[in-house]
């Protein structure tokens, strides 16, 4: 029987999140938060940290010594999460962070709310109801930009402009096609549903993205950040908010110093695994000539969505496959393959993934850009399928959602050092249980190493020592085989989203670390499959709280 309190207090604090995310309600499939969005203003931020408050002063008053399992579990996640929630809200980085890329709340939106499940007449009344309030939302986040921008707190010209594109284009898509307007109700008359969604967004959605047009090239832009100073150091509180975010991201105390060392270190090992698989697959092992022939090969390259969404599909069946030599039997909700939806796919990244609905109605989804796939490398779809969907990501997610003994907010909750650590520990995982097609793939999987050892360099060096964007896009040019478009997409990720990017390799050294030790320490009695599910069957955790799960399991083993 576990502790009431510390019960209580667990759920009060994902129902206090729900509160404050209710697109996050939406997408976890619970009830009563459909018509909702989220406040994106200052005093919703204070809204915001008093809940994060609330939650920590109920932890002060709960003795973590006198608990045991996953109480204290619950109690050290709950410690460290409102702590490190709570000061990126107080760094208010967002508010600089004006961009055409998923963290952008133009391209969150038009992605995210047009994929709501409409399988009821409530669901179907309450999107529209969120729809009519999407406007004023948008008019919102505009009135924080121009608080920031009156405080010297500026966006980054570049940002600003891609966003104005974005826009430009959306607004010149058709009514009778947007995005927005395009979901397929339940419980209603269709076409009465189809056009009262598209009057909403005629007559507030659509006008309010063009006073952020207005905005933009008359204000935001003009006084914006060049590409010298794109990092927050450049920002009044833009050094201490980077090192909250960076708490935040990857659930420790490194330092800026030791993150970009640890990028460097990994980025020369990879030059070695280069040039090994490039003399197998390329007849070459001169480490640059392999990323340039990756790079610029056109022959390496898709010529249709449809080939990247089949071959996506393919790897995943594959992997579904294979589980069992690495996994325990779970039954947990199927992975669909979706390409981006078109409003988004310009500024998106190569993927993402969202995670089932929790009551079924959606199942686990990885959403794959196909946009101008001459650009798109075939042999980078592999990994990418395994990060995104099964071992990674899907797996991770689906089975989290099954936990029922697990507080809701451990089984819904999103630690992204330990998410995306754990899609990156994967793509290598997946080699070691030959799911690769061979070296060519096998390249795709170290330039995505690469790729993310690079961003614990060029993440830093522009947010913490005040590299330009070029310098950034040049370090990425020289140590990864991605696209110059990939490049690009990438490197203003990380400029709108500060500290973001460092979580994954920072995550899967933790993990295969563990991984190590429980090896080195149990010997014959180590099981793979056992590791895994020790890893996994306590929801998504902070590194340090995986640290004690696994050393419990090797002191019990």
């Amino acid at each position: 029987m576990g502790d009431p309190r510390l019960a209580a207090l667990a759920q009060r604090h994902f129902e206090l999140h729900l509160e404050d995310s209710p697109v996050s309600a939406t997408f976890y499939g619970i009830a009563g938060y459909d018509h909702l969005l989220p406040d994106p203003s200052r005093e919703g931020d204070a809204v915001r940290l008093a809940h994060l408050a609330e939650v920590r002063e109920g932890l002060a008053g709960i003795d973590a010594g006198a608990l045991e399992g996953q109480d204290r579990i619950t109690h050290s996640m709950l410690g460290r999460l409102v702590a490190d929630q709570a000061g990126t809200v107080e760094a208010a980085l967002g508010e600089v962070g004006l961009s055409n890329t998923i963290s952008g709340p133009v391209s969150s939106m038009l992605s995210s709310l047009p994929r709501a499940t409409l399988d009821s007449e409530r669901r179907s009344g309450d999107y529209l109801v969120r729809l009519g309030a999407l406007g004023g939302y948008f008019d919102a986040v505009l009135e924080r930009y121009r608080q920031a921008g009156a405080e010297g707190r500026h966006q980054t010209r570049h940002g600003a402009l891609s966003v104005a594109e974005q826009i430009r284009d959306y607004l010149a898509t058709p009514i009778d096609g947007d995005v927005l307007a395009a979901p397929d109700p339940s419980g209603v008359d269709i076409e009465a549903w189809r056009a009262e969604a598209r009057a909403i967004v005629a007559e507030r959605v659509r006008p309010a993205l063009a006073r952020w047009l207005t905005a933009i090239e008359e204000e935001l832009a003009p006084a914006g950040r060049g590409d010298e100073q794109v990092g927050v150091c450049h920002v009044p509180g833009g050094v201490e908010g980077y090192a909250a975010a960076s708490r935040q991201f990857t659930t420790t105390d490194l330092d800026p110093e030791a993150v970009h060392r640890i990028g460097l270190e990994e980025v020369e090992r990879l030059r070695g695994e280069f040039s090994r698989f490039g003399e197998r697959a390329l007849g070459t092992a001169d480490a640059a000539e392999v990323i340039a022939r990756l790079r610029g090969d056109l022959s390496l390259r898709y010529a249709t969505a449809e080939e990247i969404l089949a071959d996506v599909t393919e790897a995943l069946g594959r992997a579904e496959a294979a589980l069992p030599k690495a996994f325990l039997d779970y039954d947990i909700a199927p992975c669909a393959i979706r390409a981006v939806p078109e409003a988004a796919e310009k500024g998106a990244t190569l993927a993402y993934y969202t995670a089932p609905a929790s009551d079924g109605s959606r199942p686990g989804t990885h959403w794959v850009n196909t946009y101008e796939p001459h650009t798109r490398a075939r042999y980078e779809y592999e990994a990418l399928a395994f990060h995104e969907s099964v071992p990674g990501h899907h797996l991770q997610f689906a089975l989290g959602q099954t936990l029922e003994d697990l507080p809701r907010f451990r089984q819904f909750g999103y630690v992204t050092a330990f998410g995306e650590g754990w899609g990156l520990y994967t793509e290598r995982l997946c080699d070691e249980i030959g799911l690769y097609s061979g070296d060519l793939a096998r390249l795709g999987m170290v330039s995505f190493d690469a790729w993310r050892a690079c961003r614990l360099v060029v993440d830093t060096g522009m947010h913490a020592f005040g590299w330009s964007r070029e310098q950034a896009v040049a370090f990425m040019r020289e140590h990864t085989a991605l696209s110059e478009v990939n490049i690009a997409n990438e490197v203003d990720r990380y400029i709108a989203w500060p500290g973001q990017a460092l979580a994954y390799m920072i995550g899967r050294r933790h993990i295969t670390g563990l991984r190590e030790r429980a090896e080195r320490e149990l010997g014959e009695a180590f099981d793979l499959r056992h590791f895994h599910d020790r890893v996994l069957s306590s929801g998504s955790i902070p590194l340090a709280t995986m640290t004690e799960v696994v050393e419990a399991w090797i002191a019990e083993a």
